[in-house]
């Protein structure tokens, strides 16, 4: 306790702003609790960028954390691009303070020397993935939380191929980062003299880029479809209704009580569209207007939620894989039917996404990548395969999708016109997008996942969820619900294990702390900390044969009560 209060206290000095002098005097007057939360660590700068709760600390998102990182990055760039015009682009979403460590990180990168390109207002973060490419820029910050509470924000780093850094640069900025120690060391350049403001041609040229997408603009003004559209407060509250009515969808209905810009996130408990209370607004008016589907993205605008119309006129929440299955099978069959399956071309999932779309990308004879949870691997399969290769599409089970290659990372606005665009063509057929995605099922195999987030926070948290990685580890189970475990991949020590023959396999993908394992039934199960929140996570993958639409129900319970046992044994 007296290293934290002495940490503190070093934060009373007059290099630090009144506001938050005031604020640590309280903390250690008052709440030692926060005290020890806000200052027991630095903020890690980690292989994304940072990302935390707001507030005064060491251990908080602030101007002077935000700073830091900023005089890290550009150390970094400086010494990567020596001699040339560096250029960087930033965005920001709804977040409280997003404006302003967005203006921040643009203060730090100007007194550096950089050229900054700083988007006008709140963009979505796929925007800001464009924008790095098509303006020509080696580097790229977006302020986010993602869908996080309302008490945090972040900042992701982007590097020039417009995709989140990884190695080596993740860890050659880390570095850097760490090694600024003292708040004085941080240039700021009040006057923001190399700063250009973008916004309205940046826009339409990534609109642009996203009508190519499109597979069949025919089919979308015939289908008459019904949509109801909410941006649950964030930033793609302009463009993403611009870019519907671009391809051909003119019945678009906003939830206007959330197409408010808003960090408070005043309608909802979470402003995360994977969970049906944040898209419940959504839902009651698409009842009212008997829309045919409901889209919601998250605050940054790269993971989407979907609700569909079903038959019986009941509606229907996707799951993340469930939406990346219905639209891998519609490009491909609809790539297919085109004639631009050539033998070159490759879909990405992680390794926690639905097996579905392993099948699917076999019966095409199209190749498939396994990437590590996190759409930057994703990204960097796209990068290392550009021009020789065509990448199709890619998704992961956390509600992130893409399609082409002009942006690099996941984006809900694509993502949500390519829905509409599968809504359109399945209605045209007489077939809504539940039973389209059955008849997926049919074809390819019934594929059922679940999943399991225990929240651990704090620093005992973080101690408690590195334990339980351990344990499972260490003691890694003979069986589970009595299938024999077959196979486990420990990707933190990149060996597979067959535990069958006790023969070992090294594992190419990077390091990462997650374990997975192979039962001989054919499950799944994988098991890692989240990158992102103070959770650990459970994912099982269950699958059987579905031979009709008629068989659906009862297989989805005999599938989902097999899943229940299991996350059971694993977590009691």
């Amino acid at each position: 306790m007296d290293d934290i209060r002495k940490r503190a206290e070093y934060w009373l000095s007059e290099i630090f702003d009144s506001k938050t002098r005031n604020e640590v005097k309280n903390m250690i007057d008052n709440d030692e609790n926060l005290l020890t939360e806000s200052f027991y660590k630095d903020l890690e700068f980690g292989t994304g960028g940072l990302r935390g709760i707001m507030g005064a600390g060491t251990n908080r998102m602030n101007r002077y954390t935000v700073g830091m990182a900023t005089q890290g990055l550009s150390n970094y760039l400086l010494s990567q691009f020596p001699g040339q015009q560096i250029k960087c682009a930033i965005a920001y979403d709804c977040r409280n303070n997003s404006e302003y460590f967005a203006k921040i990180t643009a203060s730090v990168f100007s007194a550096n020397g950089i050229k900054v390109y700083l988007f006008d207002k709140l963009r979505p973060t796929p925007e800001l993935s464009f924008a790095i490419r098509h303006l020509g820029c080696q580097s790229g910050v977006v302020i986010t939380a993602s869908h996080n509470p309302k008490e945090y924000n972040g900042y992701k780093v982007y590097w020039q191929d417009g995709g989140q850094i990884i190695t080596p640069h993740d860890k050659g900025i880390i570095a850097e980062v760490r090694k600024i120690t003292d708040v004085a060391t941080v240039k700021f350049d009040e006057n923001l003299k190399n700063i250009e403001y973008i916004g309205e041609k940046v826009d339409n040229a990534y609109i642009e880029k996203l009508t190519e997408v499109s597979l069949n603009p025919t089919e979308i003004k015939k289908a008459g479809l019904k949509i109801v559209f909410t941006p649950i407060h964030g930033s793609t509250v302009d463009i993403l209704p611009k870019a519907l009515r671009r391809i051909g969808f003119d019945d678009i209905n906003i939830v206007e009580e959330q197409a408010i810009p808003d960090g408070n996130f005043p309608t909802v408990p979470s402003p995360n569209p994977e969970e049906a209370a944040a898209l419940a607004m959504a839902i009651e008016k698409a009842k009212a207007i008997k829309a045919d589907i409901v889209m919601g993205t998250d605050p940054d605008g790269d993971r989407l939620g979907i609700v569909v119309r079903k038959s019986d006129g009941e509606f229907m929440l996707l799951n993340g894989n469930q939406t990346a299955s219905i639209l891998i099978y519609y490009l491909l069959e609809e790539w297919k039917n085109k004639g631009l399956l050539k033998g070159k071309e490759y879909i990405v999932k992680t390794i926690v996404t639905t097996e579905l779309l392993t099948e699917m990308a076999n019966q095409y004879n199209v190749k498939y990548y396994d990437v590590l949870t996190g759409f930057k691997y994703i990204a960097d399969i796209i990068e290392k395969n550009y021009g020789k290769t065509r990448f199709i599409g890619g998704g992961e089970e956390s509600y992130g999708f893409l399609a082409g290659e002009f942006v690099r990372d996941k984006d809900a606005v694509m993502s949500c016109m390519l829905v509409a665009e599968v809504a359109a063509w399945a209605k045209n057929q007489g077939r809504t997008l539940d039973e389209l995605l059955i008849d997926i099922y049919v074809k390819f195999g019934y594929y059922l996942e679940g999943l399991k987030s225990l929240t651990k926070t704090g620093k005992s948290g973080l101690e408690e969820i590195q334990a339980m990685m351990d344990k499972f580890r260490d003691q890694t189970p003979d069986s589970i619900n009595g299938a024999t475990v077959a196979l486990v991949h420990d990707f933190e020590k990149s060996k597979t294990i067959d535990k069958i023959s006790d023969l070992r396999y090294d594992i190419t993908l990077p390091k990462s702390n997650v374990l997975q394992f192979d039962l001989v039934d054919g499950t799944k199960i994988t098991v890692r900390p989240s990158g992102t929140e103070p959770k650990i996570k459970f994912y099982v993958s269950v699958h059987d044969k579905l031979n009709s639409r008629y068989e659906y129900e009862a297989k989805t319970k005999e599938l989902q009560a097999k899943i229940d046992k299991i996350i059971g044994e694993l977590v009691g």
